[in-house]
């Protein structure tokens, strides 16, 4: 499972121009899975991202996680959206391959487990539409973007 994590001020994402999800400050997620994924990595992914500090605590410093993000237990927001193209290979030609990522049926099963299994870890998580055609509109709150990648092993 490949991911670009993002702290935000806020994010949205809507598809035809229609909100789908949405949250305030928090962490919008890009997340791609590739063909061994499963439950494991899913599970693993999700309480990372749930203990990952990369919130400022009162000296400035990456000290608070998303349970926490300003240290009065104000809990922030998760916007998880699907993105395929996180598997890309650019590097040979100039079209991007993309056979690294899962094909979409898993793809979808992962998508749907992993915003469940964080749907019943956290109190704020929204979504967007797997496979559609989606704008995400965000403020990027520091710039601050990690990459995680995380595979499981056949």
């Amino acid at each position: 499972m490949k991911a670009v994590i993002q702290r935000v001020s806020r994010a949205s994402v809507s598809v035809e121009q229609k909100p789908v999800g949405s949250i305030g400050a928090g962490m919008l997620i890009f997340v791609c899975a590739e063909p061994n994924d499963g439950q494991k990595v899913i599970r693993k992914f999700v309480d990372k991202v749930l203990k990952l500090r990369i919130f400022a605590d009162d000296e400035g410093k990456m000290n608070r996680n998303i349970v926490n993000i300003d240290g009065k237990g104000q809990c922030g927001g998760l916007l998880i959206v699907s993105q395929f193209t996180l598997a890309a290979d650019i590097w040979a030609g100039n079209r991007p391959s993309f056979t690294a990522a899962a094909p979409p049926e898993h793809a979808r099963y992962c998508y749907e487990a992993l915003l469940a299994y964080a749907k019943s870890q956290h109190p704020i998580v929204q979504s967007g539409s797997f496979g559609a055609d989606m704008k995400v509109e965000l403020i990027n709150d520091g710039p601050a973007s990690f990459l995680m990648d995380l595979c499981e092993t056949p």
